[in-house]
């Protein structure tokens, strides 16, 4: 594998990004970078945010999961994951008719305005907090994902280290979003949502061709080969079925209703109905997409073993002259055959590119809004008349610069932990971090209870993830029952009430 090809090609698209932003940035100011002047256009949101959702997990983890692992909880097997899709899919109608009318009526630039005029300070910085932590986290988690396999097939055989490639990469996201924000990154999510897409299609035809299989005999193939089996009806798995399907849509409601990231995409269309459109768009498109990358799973999986790959003891992969496995499971397979030459050089490229097309939408999108909360939440910058437009842009900059520090720091560690299948961590620790989120909006919503005790909120927002880990920890040691995607609902559920108790009923009209 020529890695210099494949870098050349990079090299250019990279070039076209920053055309992109350059175009887009002009004549900026901080309401183009925080909501995008509220002047997108509600199909470009809907198309790009297909590649801000999905990211490199998608791409890589998500057709190595129809593999048929044992011996680890949170692996799925076959279609299960798409359980998880169809919830998903409902959260979205959740987000559509209840969240973005709030957000729209009281005219956001941050959501969590929302919590400080419902409750108060503390509350509104308690969710921003927990969103600079989730989004953080779950941001790099991805980061590292497509930063490692780029490492491992590519730039390892020419000598490049890992930190140097991470600095590289982060420096790419900063170039082309610290101008313009929003209003460039509706513009580049279109672009690298389109590559994306190309190659999911491009890599399946190729597949299919070289298996000499329909579409419809490839489903069949998989079906008799257990690949496409949907339903797990263990109820004391991680992964029952009702478990994804209400875990899915708790986690959508809080990693895109309540982040953000997604949301200050949605509120930069410039009226609700449009915004609505651009919800449901998104949802619908994200069913076919999740399906066409479990699908294309199966075809890998299915194309390996036609060239011998084998299954072991809780492996699969290739053997060498000793007959020992190299594993190729989960987030090693796309990335093996296509960079260790088992797939032809066009389709290296084009994965490549389809990769790099999932990382930037997912890493541009963060950077900007932990920047946007950072400033909006936390330093109020909108609100100090003190400040005039030439230093609140100074400072947006220089916090743009410090998380994209942060973010290297954050990459390196995971580089550190090196988990093998990142979209069950990302989940797991989505669980812990949206938990208060979705406690803390769920009780602003759905009660008309007051706080006035200080720091109650902060504290009820720490002990819930505590306790929800202690109860996790107990239920996997001392039972059959596995707790699965819906640790979500079991932490927001903790929020609520801990907030009920620290709360007052409230006596005015």
């Amino acid at each position: 594998m020529n890695s210099n090809i494949i870098l050349f090609f990079v090299a250019i698209y990279f070039v076209g990004l920053l055309f992109i932003a350059w175009r887009t940035s002009k004549n900026s100011d901080n309401q183009s970078f925080f909501i995008g002047n509220k002047k997108s256009k509600w199909w470009l949101v809907a198309f790009g945010m297909i590649g801000t959702s999905l990211s490199g997990v998608t791409f890589i983890s998500v057709p190595g999961t129809v593999g048929k692992l044992t011996g680890t909880d949170y692996i799925y097997g076959g279609f299960e994951y798409y359980m998880m899709v169809i919830g998903f899919f409902l959260g979205y109608f959740i987000v559509a008719f209840v969240l973005l009318p709030l957000y729209y009526r009281m005219n956001l630039t941050s959501i969590y305005t929302y919590l400080g005029r419902r409750f108060n300070v503390e509350a509104h910085k308690t969710g921003s907090i927990f969103f600079i932590i989730s989004r953080g986290i779950g941001a790099t988690a991805r980061l590292f994902l497509v930063i490692n396999v780029l490492q491992i097939f590519l730039l390892n055989q020419i000598g490049i280290p890992f930190w140097l490639t991470t600095i590289v990469i982060l420096l790419m996201v900063v170039l082309y979003t610290y101008e313009g924000g929003v209003k460039t990154i509706v513009v580049t999510d279109t672009l690298q949502t389109t590559f994306m897409l190309l190659s999911l299609v491009v890599c399946i035809i190729y597949v299919l061709t070289q298996l000499d299989l329909s579409f419809g005999e490839a489903y069949t193939t998989l079906s008799e080969n257990s690949y496409t089996h949907l339903l797990n009806m263990d109820g004391n798995s991680a992964t029952f079925f009702l478990k994804s399907l209400i875990g899915g849509m708790f986690i959508t409601i809080a990693m895109t209703g309540l982040d953000q990231e997604m949301m200050q995409k949605n509120i930069s269309v410039d009226n609700l109905y449009n915004s609505k459109k651009n919800m449901l768009t998104f949802a619908s498109t994200l069913l076919i997409v999740n399906f066409a990358f479990l699908f294309l799973g199966g075809l890998l999986y299915l194309y390996a073993m036609q060239n011998g790959a084998v299954y072991g003891e809780g492996i699969f992969g290739f053997a060498d002259e000793s007959g020992e496995i190299t594993n190729i499971m989960g987030d090693d397979l796309f990335p093996a055959l296509s960079l260790q030459g088992f797939f032809p050089m066009f389709i290296a490229v084009i994965f490549i590119i389809g990769l790099i097309s999932a990382l930037f939408p997912s890493a541009d999108g963060a950077l900007t809004s932990l920047t946007s909360s950072f400033c909006v939440d936390l330093l109020k910058m909108n609100e100090n008349e003190k400040l005039h437009e030439k230093q609140k842009k100074k400072i947006r900059i220089w916090v743009h610069i410090a998380f994209t520090l942060i973010f290297f720091l954050l990459i390196l560690i995971f580089k550190w932990i090196n988990d093998k299948s990142i979209v069950y961590l990302i989940m797991g620790i989505a669980g812990y971090t949206y938990g208060p989120l979705l406690g803390l909006f769920a009780f602003g919503i759905f009660t008309k209870r007051t706080i006035s005790i200080k720091f109650s909120i902060l504290s009820v927002a720490l002990i819930a993830p505590a306790v929800t880990y202690l109860i996790n920890e107990f239920v996997s040691t001392n039972t059959d029952y596995k707790i699965g995607v819906e640790l979500i609902v079991l932490n927001g559920l903790l929020t609520f009430i801990g907030l009920w108790f620290v709360s007052k009923k409230n006596n005015s009209k």
